[in-house]
């Protein structure tokens, strides 16, 4: 291990001390660890502060402010009283109903789609809750529940890219069963159902809010727009939406979207000034804007490819199938959020695992499978856009959080990697 890695990894380490023990304000152990990238050398200050230049960064400061707008709107008033309603008739079942209809709504979107997180949490951010249903037993909840499709249909994505691994890792398996893939994602998201069933009791019973509203009912602030100023934020906001989802064909431009959205209601007078300012300026940006900094520095020092070549020859050749799927999925989960490279990450370890399996004589599609999926199944440490947007939102401490996500984090796993066996025996 190199110099560079050593202190990256310290540094990285020093961090996430400081998010865990509350020393700092949310959102500034990265920036204080960003510093000290650039101050021993790991990386530049072009790479340590790029995140504030990053384009999902820009996207999502952006959407804050849309968001801070809609919730003068009519429609969130709505959507809150509806919220308030379910948990006046019983918060565990009204916890139960929010999360199965992120998932189901998660299923057009697919997984790991950023527009879709960002939307979902933005709006439960404008939720007032009452003592029955407190947001710290709902923001974790429906939060990750963004990840996990429960009609997994929309899978091309992932699905493309274990086709792409099982060819740079020369398998003579270049096709897989898609109905079988889907199936393997579904098996995902019922066992993040199983486990946010159970999480309910390990979630904390608070609110975002200082002040506990005692008799169950909250003051809510009643905004009076126009309604052509109304209307026309609905639009603003579908306009973000839409620019969200359609990046992938429009590039750059569509994350400019948000942005000139947001400039619209500051110019109609939904929000003043100093409401986007410090709504693109939200502690969650700084969080998410550091994180990406020091996840560049760690990746740039080569850490992914040296860990996974030495997990591969500690395993051997005499290991058994869901071990060392097992050790996989868990290497390219880790490394996927410490480096923020998701795709990169999994195309380095993919690889080795396929070649392992082949070497020994196995099919190496349940490999291949398991482990393009658990990269984007981190989720347990804060420094990754959802997570980091949840910890944020839910304004979880460290421990709290650990507490729902490292249990969520080894279930999913395991069960993914149960599944893959199983649907696609080696």
């Amino acid at each position: 291990m190199t110099i560079p890695m050593i202190i990256a990894l310290s540094i990285t380490l020093f961090m996430v001390i400081l998010i865990m023990t509350d020393k700092l304000p949310f959102g500034a152990p990265p920036l204080l660890a960003c510093l000290l990238m650039v101050l021993f050398g790991v990386t530049d200050i072009k790479t340590a502060f790029g995140g504030f230049s990053n384009a999902t960064v820009i996207m999502l400061a952006s959407f804050m402010a849309i968001v801070a707008a809609l919730e003068k709107t009519s429609f969130i008033g709505a959507f809150r009283r509806t919220i308030l309603k379910m948990a006046n008739h019983g918060g565990y079942k009204a916890y139960v109903l929010l999360f199965i209809i992120v998932m189901l709504a998660c299923s057009i979107f697919g997984t790991g789609s950023t527009a879709f997180y960002v939307l979902t949490l933005g709006i439960l951010s404008t939720i007032q809750y009452t003592d029955k249903l407190p947001r710290g037993k709902v923001i974790a909840a429906a939060g990750f529940a963004c990840n996990h499709p429960l009609i997994p249909v929309n899978v091309t994505l992932q699905y493309g890219v274990v086709i792409a691994v099982l060819e740079a890792a020369g398998s003579a398996i270049t096709k897989v069963n898609l109905v079988k893939f889907s199936i393997l994602n579904l098996m995902l998201s019922l066992a993040y159902i199983a486990w946010a069933l159970i999480g309910y009791k390990v979630l904390p019973n608070k609110n975002v809010e200082d002040t506990k509203s005692g008799n169950d009912k909250v003051q809510e602030t009643v905004y009076d727009l126009p309604k052509w100023k109304e209307y026309t934020t609905y639009a603003a906001f579908l306009a973000a939406v839409a620019g969200m989802i359609l990046q992938s064909k429009f590039g750059n431009a569509a994350y400019m979207i948000p942005g000139l959205a947001a400039c619209l209601v500051l110019v109609i007078g939904v929000l003043n000034f100093n409401e986007v300012r410090n709504n693109i300026g939200a502690p969650i940006i700084l969080m998410t804007a550091g994180v990406i900094g020091v996840a560049d520095a760690l990746g740039s020092t080569g850490l992914t490819a040296l860990v996974g070549k030495t997990v591969a020859n500690m395993l051997g050749t005499n290991v058994s199938p869901f071990i060392l799927i097992f050790t996989f999925c868990v290497l390219t989960s880790v490394l996927a959020t410490l480096t923020g490279s998701t795709l990169g990450t999994v195309y380095v370890f993919a690889p080795m695992a396929i070649a392992t399996c082949m070497s020994l004589g196995l099919n190496p599609t349940a490999a291949a499978a398991a482990i393009v999926i658990s990269g984007w199944n981190g989720h347990f440490l804060p420094i990754d856009g959802m997570p980091a947007m949840v910890m944020g939102i839910g304004k979880y401490k460290l421990t709290e959080f650990w507490k729902y996500t490292i249990p969520m984090y080894f279930i999913r796993l395991i069960a993914l990697t149960v599944a893959a066996v199983l649907i696609f025996p080696m």
